[in-house]
């Protein structure tokens, strides 16, 4: 296997344990906190994960997957408004509390938001020994006022006050970009030293190219390509308006549209497309197995990136922005902060939710073979350069290291650990 290049910085590693918390996806299928376990345990780290049961993959209640133990736990998704969010954090705290017990005495408990309500069992962990590294995905204040539309209410200053807490709480901050980074300092007020940018990365050997297939374009010239979550602040909304548009009022019907992904919004985007007379070139897959999301990506003429200006988009990493530059696709996006950051020249950027734009330029790429082809190589040398996940790995070493600085390994004095080890 590959060797570290930040390994001489996690000399903690060896013989220590690390306990990593997840609540909105389950384990292996979260990419990023699956790269995070595979690092640590690359390192020296006897990594465990606590995580809900995925529905369709990830069922097993045990599992020891490359050497990684995850427990997973039966969750419910949220249902029925803020209520329903109450049950099933309610649900999700109970079972990692549990299993954390089992689990036993740890040097790091490695906290992944959302819901920003992980610092409770962290701070329990931290009374018996542990390290807190809060690793925030997502700026939960930012997502309520992105998500509900309800200003900023009585639920919005709790969520803060949440926020607040596990800043408060955590001995090192993760951020996934400078935006982010910025914010555990400024709203944090964490000190500059306990910050640490780990950037999500697509994982590489998940995006093998295959030959086009040009039977997955139904007989157009060009395929266009959506992948990703289908929530409400996602914009696939914007992303279908913009096709109607192009065929509209740009006279293009020379393509095919796949999207694929699933979400609370599947059924209403799959109406809408209905209402705007685009079933006949809009295809929804749902989730797919990835060697036929690769086959879509291999064929795809232009990606799309939807994501409307909001509070949370402006300053978040897409994930499937990476993953068409992984592949060499161009990509048409509206113009927020981060997809500048990420995607540079590999995407051309729409003014802010402007729909008629993006539909001129996805016009514009499928006239330009040229064009389309220097994107998708500049998109491809990011992510193997600056946005690799090497870059990332060295900062999350180095992160573990700053958190253990001058704490012994629980395992020095030899504790006891609770719990049954699943089997191999």
């Amino acid at each position: 296997m590959w060797a570290l290049p930040g390994s001489a910085i996690s000399g903690d590693g060896p013989g220590r344990r690390a306990l990593i918390l997840v609540e909105n996806l389950s384990v292996p299928f979260d990419r990023r906190v699956w790269q995070e376990c595979t690092t640590l345990r690359d390192a020296g780290w006897e990594v465990h994960v606590i995580c809900p049961r995925g529905e369709k993959r990830d069922t097993e209640p045990e599992a020891v997957i490359d050497g990684v133990r995850i427990h997973r736990y039966p969750l419910r998704a949220a249902t029925g408004g803020p209520a329903g969010y109450l049950r099933e954090y309610g649900s999700a705290l109970w079972h990692t509390v549990r299993l954390a017990r089992k689990v036993g005495p740890v040097d790091v408990v490695h906290a992944c938001n959302p819901p920003d309500l992980l610092f409770l069992p962290a701070l329990w962990l931290k009374r018996r020994g542990a390290r807190f590294v809060f690793d925030q995905h997502d700026l939960v204040p930012e997502l309520y006022l992105s998500r509900f539309d309800r200003g900023e209410d009585l639920l919005y200053r709790a969520v803060c006050a949440l926020e607040r807490r596990t800043y408060r709480a955590a001995d090192i901050v993760l951020a996934t970009n400078e935006s982010y980074r910025d914010v555990a300092l400024r709203r944090g007020g964490r000190r500059a030293e306990d910050v640490f940018v780990v950037r999500s990365a697509p994982a590489i050997d998940r995006f093998q190219p295959v030959p086009p297939e040009p039977e997955l374009k139904r007989g157009k010239s060009h395929l266009l390509c959506y992948l990703g979550v289908m929530g409400p602040q996602d914009g696939v909304d914007y992303a279908l308006r913009a096709l109607a548009k192009l065929r509209d009022e740009l006279g293009r019907t020379d393509w095919h549209a796949v999207f694929v992904g699933a979400g609370d919004a599947f059924e209403a985007m799959v109406e809408l497309s209905r209402r705007l007379g685009l079933s006949e070139q809009v295809q929804f897959t749902g989730r797919i197995p990835d060697a036929d999301l690769v086959r879509y990506l291999c064929t795809a003429d232009v990606c799309l990136s939807p994501d409307p200006c909001n509070p949370l988009n402006d300053v978040s990493t897409m994930n499937k922005v990476l993953e068409y530059m992984a592949m060499g696709r161009p990509i048409v996006s509206f113009d927020l902060r981060e997809a500048r950051v990420s995607a540079g020249d590999a995407a051309v950027y729409a003014p802010d939710d402007d729909e008629a734009q993006f539909a001129k330029l996805i016009a514009l790429l499928l006239d330009d073979p040229e064009k389309r082809a220097r994107m998708g190589r500049i998109g491809q040398e990011r992510i193997s350069g600056p946005l690799s996940w090497r870059n990332s790995q060295a900062s999350l070493l180095a992160a573990y290291a700053a958190a253990c600085r001058d704490h012994a390994p629980v395992s020095a004095g030899g504790p006891v650990r609770t719990g049954k080890r699943p089997r191999h």
